[in-house]
């Protein structure tokens, strides 16, 4: 991985020490107390996972709650594992419409809070949030109101022991005209189903009047000698439509503002659902949400979900020797100008870290995204903020570079003993980064740049980049 990524992260570390020194200043100017400063930073960013009934391993509602965890909780944060937002802040896109995570400010506030004592405060300053008790939808609770199709696949129960499962139901698509959807999400149909549901696909089976759904913007597999794409399994799942992936973790897709997905009467959702035993019977499935555009509004561009792969040399090129660290790479040719709404980097236990870059036609090179601390509990979506969205043009290669740690030192690894292959399975491996992406004609290519710059730009329009670079 690249030098100057781990020594900012280095940086990161010492500035997380300096943070944690029970002498520091921002611990002696003020008493840090749960239930004025504390308290309120939870609500916001942790409590909708560690409540009661919820995924996490903990409730954190109360000072009762959260006190015998002090010292962890100061560990997570300072080390960004929580909350889960492990895309790296020195590179790439930095502006997201679902950030999650905690400002430097509010990892201090914590630290200062356990070096002190971890003491309560007046009981009379804690304002509770209300818990929720019931099943939710990530995107209501974010604002964007109740999901107005929900769409729920047949129930399957995974015994306590058993090989993994593919369970591929169909279901219809409740609408009577054609709707425009901007944004979807999954979740299991009930909290158990958290245990057993890895991963879910809502495949859109689609109307002959609707096959511009079908994308054929980007080239995905491998390559001849010539340069041209070679007939993959990968490229033509990739061109397959889909409303949604969901895995361990993730929350929604919103589609960039404009852009959406056209279902039509007659259409149906083809589920692949992987499921995994738990240790005891588990009986759940997946639920697809789906907020529409009001009628009249319909956005002008369609947006397609892509896989973009991590394997330069097909699935069966990924080999990842018992004990070891392993390292693959894709590339995928974007064969129109191209804007990338969002990153997902998707792996299984061994997956460590994942960058994706773009390789211009002129041969230059910049980062779009960098996860440098996968955790497979946590896969996490990362929708860039609107002003924020890259663009780039036709004949770009997207480059996913793929980590992989197969050692003892990986927690999440089962069995560092054993040598891993590309698979469906938990235990198996895989690299790909899901990205959905709109296209641009040419003369839109050209406005959009000239308004907003070409390739990562962060929200800063071309001026006053260039005014930045000349001071």
């Amino acid at each position: 991985m690249p030098g100057s990524k781990l020594q900012l992260g280095a940086g990161a570390l010492v500035l997380g020490a300096i943070c944690a020194l029970p002498g520091s200043a921002a611990a002696q100017q003020k008493q840090v107390t749960f239930t004025k400063d504390v308290s309120p930073i939870l609500q916001a960013k942790c409590q909708s996972c560690h409540e009661p009934g919820s995924i996490g391993p903990m409730s954190l509602v109360t000072y009762q709650d959260a006190r015998p965890w002090a010292r962890s909780i100061k560990q997570r944060v300072e080390s960004r594992q929580m909350p889960p937002w492990h895309i790296d802040r020195s590179v790439g896109v930095q502006k997201f419409k679902n950030d999650m995570s905690l400002s430097d400010e509010q990892v201090a506030t914590i630290a200062a809070w356990v070096d002190g004592g971890a003491l309560e405060g007046n009981p009379a300053d804690f304002k509770a949030k209300p818990v929720n008790k019931e099943l939710y939808w990530q995107g209501e609770r974010d604002g964007y109101g109740p999901p107005d199709l929900v769409i729920s696949a047949p129930m399957q129960t995974m015994p306590a022991v058993h090989q993994d499962e593919w369970w591929r139901p169909v279901n219809e698509i409740p609408v009577t005209e054609p709707r425009w959807v901007k944004m979807v999400e999954i979740r299991p149909a009930n909290v158990e189903g958290r245990k057993i549901l890895h991963h879910s696909i809502a495949y859109h089976i689609l109307s002959p009047d609707n096959t511009a759904a079908v994308n054929q913007g980007v080239g995905v597999g491998r390559f001849s000698l010539s340069g041209s794409a070679a007939a993959s399994a990968a490229d033509l799942v990739n061109r397959r439509p889909q409303l949604m992936e969901w895995a361990i973790g993730k929350g929604y897709d919103r589609y960039a503002e404009g852009t959406g997905k056209l279902i039509m009467p007659g259409e149906k959702i083809s589920w692949d659902q992987h499921i995994h035993a738990a240790g005891e019977a588990v009986t759940s499935a997946s639920q697809l949400g789906i907020w529409l555009y009001p009628k009249g509004q319909e956005p002008k561009k369609r947006s397609y979900l892509v896989g973009f792969t991590g394997l330069k040399n097909g699935t069966e090129g990924l080999d990842i020797p018992p004990n070891s660290i392993a390292y693959t790479e894709g590339f995928n040719v974007l064969k129109e100008n191209t804007a990338i709404t969002n990153f997902q980097p998707h792996f299984h236990l061994r997956g460590k870290a994942m960058q994706v870059e773009a390789i211009f036609p002129d041969g230059r090179t910049q980062t779009i995204s960098y996860v440098k601390d996968f955790n497979f509990n946590w896969m996490t979506n990362y929708i860039f903020a609107d002003d924020a969205v890259p663009v780039f043009p036709k004949g770009t290669i997207i480059k996913v570079s793929a980590y992989y740690d197969n050692t003892k030192a990986n927690k999440s690894n089962p069995d560092p003993d054993q040598w891993v292959g590309y698979g469906d399975r938990t235990v198996d491996e895989m690299a790909h980064a899901w990205m959905n992406v709109y296209y641009l004609t040419d003369e839109e290519y050209k406005d959009y740049v000239a308004k907003h710059g070409e390739g990562v730009t962060n929200g800063v329009p071309p001026r006053n980049r260039t005014q930045q670079q000349q001071q």
